[in-house]
């Protein structure tokens, strides 16, 4: 058999706002991981982080077919290379025609690479096709869940129970996503279910923890719902009203974009909160390095979204920059009140403003929370650790089919 090999499977790559995706792959390879990673969509996005250059892994775009004749073609070829195809078909059936259509080109590109296992990232559109692929080659597959692919109105719960009942192992980042999983889902306790964090690379985050710049505040986040920006902005407004003119900036896009910026408008706000746009990953640690405290207000959206535990939080953290978050899924693993950080109810601005202000008068306070938070980064968030944890896991499935 062909040395071990995975092969990743994502929805696109690569993708602006998911660093953590790319952290991981760096790591993994820096421990000898043989890995190819599969795209299941074109990227649309034109600007990429500094640490994609690391990547070595080749990047395959699954081919989709845009007329029936081209599926047909496909099923033909897949008749004579894939020798599980028909106990699969009611599957394939099943399934929407352009997910069908991607699994099999998938499970031929697993037989044509040599793939002994493979990894989904989210338990959406990329592990549906890893699923389906597992099924037509025999390969074992696992996902890691994070957050929207959770917690959405939209996440179908049968679809996620067959999903863990079919797989290797499932891992999720955070315990308390674990506890939702063995809660919901009757496969979790028959698959194992393992709570892997998201790493950073720790090389790259200096400790820095004092400030010599005037107080400012700094957010960073796609500009929707669940993250929060419309109770920090409100804050920043409450803060102004107390006498605390303390300057705000917003890093990042998204589709509320105008919404937000007409509620500065309303507040009378626009002196203090500036929004940049989305920033390079190397900028956003220049941002993240002068702040004085990172905000990080998330929310359960109205739809049932919520952050899982947003990687630019470990990395303020990791810089020694002080940091409020909210009480949301996992983010008080990392944010414990009154020890690596200040925790406050979400869609609560006074409390935020109040938590805010704590940290910029209070200097000691800064500091020791900044140490604590470093510390703690330093023992579950370093990017090493996460890459260990996912060989250690996969070396069980990798044993089985060998």
């Amino acid at each position: 058999m062909s040395p071990d090999r995975i092969g990743y499977v994502v929805k696109m790559y690569p993708r602006f706002s998911e660093t953590f995706i790319v952290s991981e792959l760096v790591a993994r390879e820096r421990r000898g991981a043989d890995i190819r990673v599969f795209s299941l969509r074109p990227t649309a996005d034109t600007r990429f982080h500094d640490t994609l250059s690391l990547v070595a892994a080749p990047v395959e775009q699954v081919p989709r077919a845009s007329r029936a004749s081209e599926l047909w073609e496909l099923l033909r070829r897949a008749e004579k290379e894939l020798p599980l195809l028909d106990g699969a078909l009611g599957e394939l059936l099943a399934a929407d025609h352009d997910d069908a259509g991607q699994a099999i080109e998938l499970a031929l590109a697993i037989r044509r690479n040599g793939i002994t296992r493979l990894h989904a990232h989210f338990a959406s559109l990329a592990t549906t096709v890893a699923r389906l692929a597992s099924l037509l080659t025999g390969v074992p597959y696992s996902f890691t869940a994070h957050a929207k692919d959770l917690f959405h109105e939209s996440v179908d719960p049968g679809d996620v129970e067959r999903k863990i009942a079919d797989a290797a192992h499932v891992v999720t980042v955070s315990d308390y996503n674990v506890r939702h999983l063995r809660g919901r889902y009757e496969a979790a306790a028959r698959t194992p279910v393992h709570r892997v964090y998201n790493g950073i690379d720790l090389e790259r985050f200096a400790f820095e923890p004092a400030r010599d710049c005037a107080p400012a505040i700094l957010a960073v986040g796609r500009l929707v719902e669940k993250k929060g920006f419309d109770d920090l902005i409100a804050a920043v407004a409450l803060l102004r009203d107390a006498g605390r003119a303390v300057p705000c900036r917003i890093v990042g896009a998204g589709e509320r974009d105008g919404e937000l910026r007409e509620l500065v408008a309303h507040l009378d706000v626009a002196d203090l909160v500036t929004f940049t746009g989305p920033l390079p990953q190397r900028d956003v640690r220049a941002e993240l390095a002068r702040a004085h405290v990172f905000a990080a207000p998330c929310v359960v959206g109205a739809d049932g979204n919520a952050d899982g535990l947003p990687t630019v939080l470990l990395e303020a953290m990791a810089l020694g920059t002080p940091c409020v978050s909210t009480d949301v899924t996992g983010i008080v693993e990392a944010v414990r009140d009154g020890e690596t950080g200040l925790v406050v109810a979400q869609r609560s601005p006074r409390a935020l403003a109040a938590a805010l202000a704590r940290l910029l008068d209070d200097p000691a306070l800064a500091r020791r929370l900044a140490g604590a938070a470093r510390a703690l980064v330093e023992a579950e968030f370093d990017v090493r650790r996460q890459a260990a944890a996912l060989d250690a896991l996969d070396a069980p499935a990798l044993e089985a089919v060998a």
